[in-house]
């Protein structure tokens, strides 16, 4: 239980030093791109 508790503090400190130093909007835009390719439209 100390150990899930433990990731979770990680995973959720990893994803706001991430929204920190911007990375949301390159994440988005790759997202966008792979599901364009997927689809056949890019």
């Amino acid at each position: 239980m100390k150990l899930r508790i433990f990731l979770l503090i990680i995973a959720a400190l990893s994803v706001t030093f991430g929204a920190w130093r911007g990375e949301g909007d390159a994440m988005y835009n790759k997202a966008v791109r792979v599901c364009m390719e997927c689809i056949g439209l890019g």
